[in-house]
Formats: C-alpha cells, structure tokens, sequence
C-alpha cells in the first residue's frame, strides 16, 4: 500500500506543481522524509497523512481507496465501490477517478455536471491535453473561444486550450474524461 500512496502523493504534487521542498515544509517534514514516502520506502502517519491531503486538496480517504483490495490489483484495477467522489455537487461538477492510480501518463475521471450549471474558463497547463466522451445528458464545451454542442456519443479532444463548459439541459451531463499528465 505505501508504494500507490507514495505515487499518488508524488502524481498529486507535480500536477499542482510543488516541488518536493515546498511541499515538505508545508506538511513540517523533510525533503528526505518526503521523498521515502513519494518513493513507497515509508508509510506516513495519519496526521502526516492527513495534512498532506489538506495541501494536496483531497480527502484522506482518497489515499486509501483500494486499500481492501488484493496487492496485484492495487494501481491496476479499479472497482467501482472504491471510488471516491472528488468536488462538489452545490459547484455544479462532481467527479470519480476511475484511474486505478495517478502515477501513469494520464488519468480517467467519471464528471457529472449538474444540470444548468456552468464553469468558468480554464487555463490548464502548456503540457496538458483533454479528452472525453459525452455518455448521457447535454453538454456545451467552450474550446480556444469555439462552443461546441455535445450530444450522448460525442467525443472531444484538445491540448493546452482555455476550455469551459456549461449543461444547459435539465438532467446530469456525464462525461468520460481523459487528462494527460494527472490533475488530480
């Protein structure tokens, strides 16, 4: 288990871009410490643990997702009922990381947009590219100032574009999203 922790902590630090010094003074920790943890040598404690996901801002259950599950299906597999529910439905946008880890090149999300809302633009990263398909319900992506209407079956795909996205319909929008390198 301290070796998926360790990846997601590093996966979760580098796509909020802190460096492993800034991020071990935060939690009060050494680089060295850190660094252990990042590379599965050591298990942090809860409190570490849970400070950590505080500055990395996930739940600390996040970390322990497939905890039951066997060691040859940790970062491999994903079940459904180990799922963790990530942001907040009264924002309009609630997503399940369906990546089994965050220590690949991307990583999958299930997002549910709430019927009538609205984001507003996003500026990702130079080295950030999206992808999806839209599986139920009615979505409007805003990619480089372009809107696009989403239709169930519609996919979409894009790099390092300001994008924003609005449900206009009256039902949840789901999307399978597809970032690369992992956000979360």
């Amino acid at each position: 288990m301290s070796e998926q922790v360790g990846q997601d902590i590093r996966a979760l630090r580098k796509a909020r871009g802190l460096t492993l010094a800034t991020l071990a003074e935060q939690v009060g920790r050494s680089v060295g410490w850190l660094s252990q943890v990042e590379r599965g040598q050591t298990l942090p404690a809860i409190p570490d643990l849970g400070r950590l996901a505080e500055i990395l801002g996930v739940t600390i259950s996040f970390f322990f997702r497939s905890a039951s599950r066997s060691e040859a299906e940790r970062g491999l597999i994903q079940r459904a009922a180990d799922r963790t529910p990530i942001g907040n439905a009264t924002h309009g946008l609630v997503e399940e990381l369906l990546s089994p880890g965050l220590g690949g090149s991307f990583e999958m999300l299930k997002s549910s947009f709430a019927p009538k809302a609205r984001s507003k633009t996003i500026k990702p990263r130079a080295e950030r590219e999206d992808g999806g398909v839209l599986l139920s319900g009615q979505l409007v992506i805003t990619i480089g100032g372009q809107d696009f209407t989403l239709a169930p079956g519609d996919s979409f795909q894009f790099a390092a574009k300001p994008y924003a996205w609005h449900n206009p319909g009256d039902v949840p929008a789901v999307v399978i999203w597809v970032v690369s390198p992992p956000i979360y």
